[in-house]
């Protein structure tokens, strides 16, 4: 195991276990419902009795099974771990930690969406999933020309209001698009600092390796550039692409996979316009 696997373990246990405490300290108590794998986790607990761990973890095996031919290896089995971790301590907390309930909806809906946030920004961050809406939008994308991001929002609205609808529970559901509002800003503050696109340039001998694998894993175009370097001696090809934030790590993961010398540089895409830069 290398260097960089062992920090992605380390990222994914700190990431699992702020992600169930975000869930049985704020949320669960509050009864507010989150979006993905927690927020079905919750929604089962209150319709079933199961508890939210087992729940998570039941719902995650057979997505994770259904979807494994479209996840990477490296990326599946950081997965499994990330999901394991999060429905073990989710239920370790419940039963052993006596901590006090908060009173306050408020504060329970915002440090709930911060503390969701920072677990599922960590667990992106080290290139894996808490599961869930994260794998079903991975097989819609590959079927269709919608982008995960927004399936895994239509995903979660769907959770949300069909706990305002078999619960009567309207302003929880106000509450929960607050949380899951909160959350979706600090995985964005965590993966790359807040810009929802990044512009990344890849330069690599194996240009058209790399290029191959960011459509069809990806979904994205780009551009290629032909230039020299400062002593005129050597050609190069510079790669231009633009990509969401939370795919920074499956694009850094890939490119160095092919090519372990590549240099990529990557920076803020402040504003854009028009729809060139997707994959069609």
């Amino acid at each position: 195991m290398n260097v960089q696997e062992i920090k992605n373990i380390i990222l994914i246990t700190i990431g699992s276990i702020f992600l169930a405490s975000g869930v049985v300290f704020f949320l669960y108590p509050a009864k507010i419902i989150t979006g993905g794998t927690p927020g079905l986790g919750l929604l089962s607990h209150y319709l079933t009795g199961i508890s939210i761990g087992k729940a998570m973890l039941a719902i995650n095996i057979p997505l994770l099974l259904i979807g494994r031919k479209y996840l990477q290896t490296g990326f599946a089995l950081r997965t499994v771990y990330s999901m394991i971790v999060t429905s073990v301590v989710v239920d370790a907390l419940i039963y052993y930690v006596d901590f006090p309930a908060i009173q306050s909806l408020l504060l329970a809906t915002l440090y709930g969406g911060v503390s969701v946030g920072v677990g599922i920004g960590l667990v992106l961050k080290a290139n894996a999933s808490a599961g869930g809406t994260t794998i079903i939008a991975r097989i819609i994308a590959s079927k269709t020309q919608l982008k995960p991001g927004l399936v895994i929002m239509l995903l979660d609205a769907m959770i949300i209001i069909s706990v305002g609808v078999i619960f009567k529970n309207f302003e929880g559901v106000l509450w929960s698009i607050i949380t899951i509002y909160v959350a979706a800003i600090v995985i964005d503050k965590i993966v790359t600092g807040g810009v929802s696109e990044k512009l990344v340039n890849i330069v690599s001998e194996k240009t058209d390796e790399i290029c191959q694998a960011i459509r069809s894993d990806l979904r994205r175009d780009g551009t290629i550039v032909e230039g020299q370097n400062l002593s005129r001696k050597h050609d190069k090809s510079i790669i231009f692409v633009v990509v969401n934030v939370r795919n920074i790590p499956m694009l850094r993961e890939l490119v160095l996979r092919i090519d372990n010398d590549a240099l990529m540089i990557i920076m803020e895409a402040s504003e854009m316009v028009g729809t060139s830069r997707r994959y069609h």
